[in-house]
């Protein structure tokens, strides 16, 4: 290499150096222990690695210095992430003699986010996202364009194979980084493209103006998204609501600052029941919430209820509750600070008290001006906040109803509920069965020390169009209500739950999965936290049953029956092999129900899970909402996944 394109360590660029890189501490049990890093190492952990190289590149351009990335998965399975922000420095880090390039990616808790002044606001705060990419993968190749130069860098799990050296000159910034996940920490190593593109997706919104695109190269595969939203947040909203009738054509939006914190609001009303409120803090999401969500719903509160008694439109002894006032709300919450206090390593939760101060302030005041300014919209809100108020106390009436129907105050537990003996929720799990028939086989061959049997039957409410009053009493539902013990809604309760594994065993059908589906939608509307905190499942009952003279197994799809098949056939090709599929749970007797679907060594479960809460709501609104055009189409898309269902 010649002497010019040679690695000159006293070219510094003076707004983003090496001097900015401040090490914390060390790199190690990042591969002893991962899942302190990234979550888990299960799909939800591979994708994770993504996303914390992304969030370098949204640091950069929340710094003003990045408009373009580009998240590509490669032929190979590998990832790509590319920007065009600074460059990540490679002069000398002043505290290790290291290279700076070589310090983010081997030094845990280094980088420009610690007060070295390379960042005012990140999402990356605890500086742990390069190192630990980097420490779990097979293989991870970095390139900086810096300085009219390209330096490269190579590692294997987290140790350098290559130092850091000029390879060619360039006429651009930027940081490309390249990866592949160890086989060695990883359940899956399959990146899921719409995943990745529901994540990147995201953050062009929060980011307006910033270009993200996502690629597949994966032969058979192939596709690719350019998501550029110059409305940011607006267009969230809009985005949001696709499905659902707004209430009010306009989104309005809200922003301010303080210091060097700022936040935006905004938020759209829609004609359905259901809210929908997605914050994020630096970028990074927060599904628990935290000030600036509680900042939000205080000012919502206040300001609608100010109105309303200014307006006439509500008495004076009259008030509208915070739920009244969220029902049919679609709001997107994105704040922005120095020095994020997050709770956990993932982020879940914002902890900074003046954000609560900020947005309350925000929302106050530019809420009431434009509620001013749009009497006619304003008016269209406030009703509807009256109206759910005046079923919520409708709600409030069939409760107390059904509580002295039902001796629900006692105890009493539904007639159609086996319990079990054990009464510690942790250790204790509810089947809910469809049917009779199935329920009486799982009853006989259940293990009653900890297993509670809870029969259904026939169709039950679509709680996607009805409120909370029309919830109580309803004879398929609230049997299920009284079981579980935990209320719903805003009494929801989960320290009053009496099992901590909520299992739908329904039959492998299109009647099943109808079911399945609106028992969902009755958890994640009216008992989240029971998704969110991973108590609900799925049963996994099989298919077949193959018989070849004495010998009886089981298949749970067609690929197993045709190898369990040709095993059992063994060396016999010509050996006959009785295949019967099971058309449901009821032909099925209590041994055969303990074998293959409840013993908990033996059995299959599915938990849900709420890795995204926007995708959710959308899904929910469109296969049990009003709208028929929007699920026509999602069946039209996705008909040939169910090419295996009965008819």
């Amino acid at each position: 290499m010649s002497d010019e394109l040679e690695l000159n360590s006293t070219q510094v660029d003076h707004e983003y150096g090496g001097s900015e890189i401040q090490v914390l501490e060390g790199l190690e049990a990042v591969r002893k222990r991962p899942g302190m890093y990234i979550g888990s190492t299960s799909e939800s952990g591979l994708h994770h690695l993504v996303y914390e190289i992304v969030d370098n590149s949204i640091d950069e351009a929340l710094a003003g210095y990045c408009t373009d990335i580009t998240v590509t998965i490669n032929r190979d399975g590998t990832i790509t992430v590319t920007d065009n922000g600074r460059g990540i420095p490679v002069d000398i880090q002043p505290q290790t003699g290291r290279p700076a390039l070589e310090v983010v990616f081997t030094v845990l808790h280094a980088g420009g986010k610690f007060g070295g002044g390379g960042y005012k606001v990140s999402g990356g705060l605890h500086g742990v996202g390069a190192s630990v990419v980097n420490a779990l993968s097979e293989w991870l190749e970095v390139q900086v364009h810096k300085n009219g130069f390209i330096h490269e860098m190579k590692f294997s799990r987290g140790k350098i194979t290559q130092e850091i050296r000029v390879v060619g000159r360039t006429d651009h910034t930027g940081t490309t980084v390249t990866f592949k996940p160890d086989p060695d920490m990883f359940e899956t190593l399959e990146y899921n493209y719409e995943t990745l593109h529901t994540r990147m997706r995201e953050e062009a919104f929060l980011n307006a103006g910033l270009r993200i695109q996502t690629v597949d190269l994966r032969p058979g595969q192939e596709q690719e998204d350019d998501m550029y939203y110059e409305g940011g947040i607006r267009e969230f909203v809009s985005f949001i609501n696709r499905h659902k009738e707004p209430l009010h054509q306009e989104v309005i939006y809200m922003a301010g600052s303080r210091g060097d914190s700022m936040a935006e609001v905004a938020m759209q009303y829609n004609d359905g029941y259901n809210e929908v409120m997605v914050s994020f803090a630096n970028n990074v999401h927060t599904p628990e919430g935290g000030m600036h969500e509680e900042g939000f719903r205080r000012a919502l509160t206040n300001v609608l209820n100010t109105y309303g008694h200014r307006m006439k439109l509500l008495k004076d002894d009259e008030k509208v509750s915070g739920d009244d006032c969220r029902e049919g709300l679609s709001v997107v919450i994105s704040v922005k600070l120095t020095e994020a206090q997050f709770e956990g390593q993932t982020k879940a939760k914002l902890g900074n008290s003046e954000m609560r101060t900020l947005v309350n302030s925000i929302v106050s005041d530019r809420l009431n001006t434009f509620l001013e300014e749009n009497p006619s919209v304003g008016r269209a809100i406030l009703d509807k906040a009256i109206t759910a108020s005046r079923a919520r106390e409708a709600a409030r009436k069939a409760r107390e109803s059904v509580r002295r129907k039902t001796g629900l105050e006692s105890g009493q537990m539904p007639d159609k509920l086996q319990d079990c003996n054990e009464r510690d929720p942790a250790l204790c799990e509810i089947y809910i069965v469809e049917g009779d028939s199935a329920a009486g086989s799982a009853i006989q061959g259940r293990d009653s020390r900890f297993q509670a049997i809870l029969a259904m039957w026939g169709k039950m409410l679509n709680v996607e169009k009805a409120r909370a009053d029309k919830i109580y009493g309803n004879d398929k539902l609230y049997p299920l209500v009284l079981g579980l013990g935990a209320g719903i809604g805003d009494e929801f309760n989960i320290a009053k739950l009496r099992y901590h594994k909520i299992i739908i065993m329904a039959d492998a059908d299109v009647d099943g999965a109808h079911i399945r589906t609106l028992l969902l939608t009755f958890f994640f509307r009216y008992m989240r936290p029971l998704i969110e905190r991973g108590y609900v499942y799925s049963a996994v009952p099989p298919l077949f049953k193959l018989t070849r003279g004495k010998t009886v197994r089981v298949a749970y799809s067609e690929a197993e029956r045709d190898r369990i098949s040709a095993e059992m056939r063994g060396d016999n090709p010509n050996a006959k092999v009785e295949i019967n599929r099971f058309k449901g749970l009821g032909e099925m007797d209590p041994h055969e129900l303990w074998e293959t679907t409840m013993d908990p060594e033996k059995r299959t479960l599915r938990r849900i899970t709420l890795d995204d809460a926007v995708a959710a709501d959308q899904i929910f609104t469109v296969l049990m909402g009003e709208e028929v055009e929007p699920r026509k189409a999602w069946i039209e898309t996705n008909a040939r996944y169910a090419v295996n269902l009965d008819y």
